[in-house]
Formats: structure tokens, sequence, C-alpha cells
């Protein structure tokens, strides 16, 4: 079907966090909702998160053809990546060529993945938003 985008193809977005399936949480939960949302409008979605343990890496599809990205990185607190900063951009650039990204949307401020991510694509020309799912603010 017709995207927002006005044509035949919707927009073709990747969403970056730390926090993703098999993880479960409200941010978890809340990237699968709206990339499934997006689906079923015409978009195409693709989301990069890390790499859990032995069950997931590489590349896997999910629901409605959700395919997600776990990069080799691992967690080192709480679900959070260590920051690597110059290490993502060569696959950040391998995922945007291959899927053919147009806009990159971070999750969670708590995400280094995330704020890696967003800072390569608009090095990259790409067009970026940023969702924060804290129930806090800086002042709290």
């Amino acid at each position: 079907g017709a995207g927002a985008g006005g044509g035949a193809m919707g927009h073709r977005v990747l969403m970056v966090c730390d926090y993703f399936w098999p993880s479960l949480g409200g941010v978890e939960m809340h990237i699968w909702s709206l990339a499934q949302c997006l689906l079923r409008q015409g978009h195409r979605v693709v989301v990069l998160t890390h790499a859990y343990g032995g069950e997931r890496h590489g590349v896997r599809y999910m629901t409605n053809g959700l395919k997600v990205y776990y990069a080799p990185w691992v967690p080192l607190f709480q679900n959070c990546t260590l920051p690597t900063f110059f290490p993502l951009l060569p696959l950040l650039r391998e995922v945007v060529l291959r899927e053919r990204i147009e806009i990159v949307h971070g999750h969670q401020d708590s995400s280094s993945m995330m704020h890696e991510a967003l800072f390569h694509a608009q090095t990259l020309g790409l067009r970026t938003c940023f969702t924060s799912h804290s129930l806090f603010n800086l002042y709290d």
C-alpha cells in the first residue's frame, strides 16, 4: 500500500536501541509495536540492536517481515553496550546502504548504541529522530 511518503513505497526506517527482543520491557514493546504499525502502513522497518548471548545474533526476521540486525556487541551493564563510538560506523553504514534507509529513529536515553547511531546517521546525511522513554528528567 501507499505509505506516508505519498508514493507506492513508504519510508525506510531504521530503529536503533540497546533494548529489544528477547529482552522484555516497555521500550522493547514500544519499538516492536511501532514497527508493526509502520509495516502495516507500507513502510520498511529494520531494527539494529546488540546480540543477546548465544540465542540472538546475526540477522533475524520477526512478525510481518520485521528485520532485526543483532550486532556483535555484548552488553556491559543492564543491557547497555559499552560506548564504542567509531566501531559502529561501518556496521551502521552497511545496514543503511543494504536496506536503503532514509530515517534513523533512536530510542531510550540510556542506550549508547542509539546515541552513536544518531551521530553517525547525521554524518551520513540521513534524517534522524529520537524518542525518550525515560520516566525521569535531568533535574530529578
